[in-house]
């Protein structure tokens, strides 16, 4: 008889509750192995982000190149604003609220957690930093859409095919003992309930905030299409409730096609950009991260500004588009921006992971309605061209 499969987000759930119970119960000698796993963990995931952003980003880049037409442009350049544009509203909105709900003075230093030392660790030095890293994927992946070059397109197709195995197979595995570590670690040093408290006021205003988004959205389409924008994004709300169960842009597809096309998108269209957008339009996840970011920032007392995030939110619309297709997959993606351009340490990053997957199912909701808009206006733009129209005439 078959066990049923639990999903991450039911696994991190569980892993959170056990160890704010194993940090009370456990004693310290125990609690000093899940420490060491946690600095071992760490130094294999920092070891991995460099070679992960250059295995996803770069091979994204040269098919996308190798497709170049005038649908294609817009939709890429559409796809890449709306990320964007959600980043720098969810980071207004989260510097507006979260500072009045989120005290820095009672914060302190969350996620250090100095109780727990760790009996060893194993140094794992990345092959390059972050910065490196994108630079080499962009002049890889647009030299190969350029020079069309089969064999290197073939070998990178293949690494990032390593790397997904890496993230399926190893990391995402081993996450929610990771998460344990971190939890069990935060309990021990008694600052738990704090981070608990301050986690589910986040969770609310944010699950707020990409309803607001999505509302934005539609109005726009609305606007462009001459529609009733609320009418447009009552159809879609199929699609948002089909990606709240599969948490996957891709498995939802089929539904985010379907009400695209209600909504009076082309089949060609529709047939073109959404399963596109699946890959590329991340305006859900650019929202969360960036308001999950600046309340861990607030928690911890960490200075910040609006150039500091301006540069991360124009970065993260890149690699979130290369993002490997696993639960968590965008945060995943962004930990090395993370670190950086905001200065998040280890533990830092470990929370981000666990409070992004918390609330995974919406952000993906989020991602494949909001296709829907994209759709919309492509449509409206392009009303009679296909897809594979070239560049010049």
């Amino acid at each position: 008889m078959r066990l049923p499969k639990v999903n991450l987000l039911v696994k991190i759930l569980i892993a959170i509750a056990l160890g704010i119970l194993a940090g009370y119960v456990f004693p310290l000698w125990l609690c000093r192995i899940f420490a060491t796993f946690n600095a071992i963990f760490n130094q294999f995931l920092g070891f991995l982000i460099p070679i992960l952003i250059l295995g996803f980003v770069a091979p994204a880049i040269s098919e996308i190149g190798n497709k170049a037409g005038k649908m294609l442009l817009a939709t890429v350049a559409l796809a890449y604003l709306s990320t964007s544009l959600a980043g720098f509203m969810s980071f207004g909105l989260s510097d507006y609220i979260f500072p009045s709900l989120i005290s820095p003075s009672s914060a302190g230093e969350l996620t250090e957690g100095h109780n727990l030392v760790p009996y060893f660790t194993i140094i794992i030095p990345p092959l390059m930093d972050v910065m490196s890293a994108l630079v080499l994927a962009f002049l890889m992946g647009l030299s190969l859409a350029y020079l069309d070059g089969k064999t290197l397109k073939a070998g990178f197709i293949e690494f990032r095919e390593i790397i997904s195995l890496s993230i399926a197979k190893v990391i995402i595995p081993l996450l929610p003992l990771y998460i344990f570590g971190i939890f069990l670690n935060m309990t021990v040093s008694g600052q738990v309930a704090t981070v608990l408290a301050a986690f589910a006021k986040i969770i609310l205003i944010i699950f707020a905030m990409s309803f607001l988004l999505l509302l934005i959205q539609f109005l726009i389409a609305g606007l462009v299409a001459h529609k009733n924008p609320f009418k447009l994004l009552w159809t879609m709300m199929p699609a948002y409730f089909t990606a709240l169960g599969t948490q996957s842009s891709a498995a939802t597809i089929p539904v985010t096609l379907r009400q695209a096309i209600k909504m009076g998108v082309s089949e060609e269209t529709a047939g073109f950009v959404i399963p596109l957008c699946a890959t590329i339009h991340m305006s859900g996840s650019a929202m969360k991260i960036v308001a999950c970011a600046v309340a861990l920032m607030l928690m911890e007392g960490l200075p910040y500004d609006f150039g500091m995030f301006a540069t991360f939110i124009c970065m993260i619309g890149i690699s979130i588009v290369a993002a490997p297709g696993v639960p968590g997959g965008a945060i995943m993606a962004s930990l090395g921006l993370l670190a950086t351009f905001l200065h998040f340490s280890e533990a830092n990053q470990a929370l981000m992971i666990a409070l992004y997957i918390a609330m995974d199912s919406f952000g993906t909701a989020c991602n494949v309605t909001g296709d829907g808009f994209i759709a919309i206006i492509i449509n409206k733009c392009f009303p009679s061209k296909a897809p594979d129209d070239p560049i010049l005439p």
